[in-house]
């Protein structure tokens, strides 16, 4: 029996600005999860900065992976989030299918844009295949934006509670037993953003909600991927992780929010971290 759970970790090292590794690992790592990265890029920064140097690591990573064939690594959960090329989808597909093991726990973050548009590192190869990477996952975490672009949907700003509804079940039907949509901002519930869950195993579909706040922070995105993976990893059940992700970010904004501090940075995560050993609060979910 291994004395930790060991997640195999697929996303890019961003040198400034928190995001990706940078906060993968720190909070895998306190929810005691021993992560192995295997960097798809290296960006000097996040790509909130402009003029970012960029390094594709599409042909390194084959050479990693043939070197943990070689060791027999064995991993408890794999883990993809941003990808720096359309190649590295089928390099992370056959990643999957390699590693397979019971009981594994396969989560894809599908990072492809926000706010209603593509990141600029993307084009629409990369969605085309995206689409087809979700197929290989048990738990994918899109945005609402990268929920419609992998339904080739309009992207929008709002949506009604029935049509986010169709889209997480619809998401669903194409490979991932479970669903979770983020930065859903519903018509009917203003100053409020609310990620919603569906199960499809346990047919049950979950809402946690927060007040928003005028403040966008990158990394968030991996920093809820994270939790609820770490989460899972360690026992809780699925509307629990999603509330401590939830409550998590939150703490994180507002820890945040009040210096006069340079948003593209992300959230002060390492004031926050301690948090993570906080037992599961009164959980704010809700049953849809």
């Amino acid at each position: 029996m291994k004395p930790v759970k060991q997640v195999a970790a697929i996303h890019d090292l961003s040198g400034y600005g928190r995001s990706s590794l940078t906060v993968v690992i720190p909070i895998l790592s306190t929810m005691g999860c021993n992560v192995c990265p295997l960097p798809t890029a290296v960006l000097s920064s996040n790509s909130c900065f402009p003029g970012f140097h960029f390094v594709d690591l599409t042909d390194d990573m084959v050479k990693i992976i043939d070197h943990w064939k070689c060791l027999k690594c064995d991993f408890d959960a794999i883990y993809s989030g941003f990808l720096g090329s359309s190649r590295q989808i089928d390099i992370v597909a056959d990643f999957i299918d390699s590693f397979h093991r019971p009981e594994q726990l396969v989560v894809i973050d599908p990072v492809l844009g926000d706010s209603g548009k593509l990141y600029k590192t993307f084009d629409e190869t990369m969605v085309v295949k995206m689409r087809e990477l979700i197929h290989h996952a048990g738990l994918i975490t899109p945005n609402l934006t990268e929920a419609a672009l992998l339904l080739d949907r309009p992207c929008k700003e709002e949506i009604e509670l029935s049509e986010a509804k169709e889209w997480i079940t619809t998401l669903a039907e194409r490979g991932p037993k479970t669903v979770i949509i983020t930065s859903v901002k519903l018509k009917d519930e203003q100053g409020q953003t609310s990620v919603i869950a569906w199960n499809s195993v346990g047919k049950r579909m979950w809402k946690v909600s927060c007040e928003y706040l005028p403040a966008e922070y990158p990394g968030t995105g991996d920093t809820f991927a994270s939790i609820v993976t770490g989460a899972l990893l360690q026992g809780d059940s699925l509307p629990i992780a999603l509330n401590r992700a939830v409550q998590f970010i939150s703490l994180g904004v507002r820890a945040t929010f009040g210096y006069d501090y340079d948003a593209r940075q992300g959230i002060i995560l390492e004031r926050i971290l301690p948090a993570l050993h906080a037992p599961a609060q009164i959980s704010s979910y809700e049953i849809l």
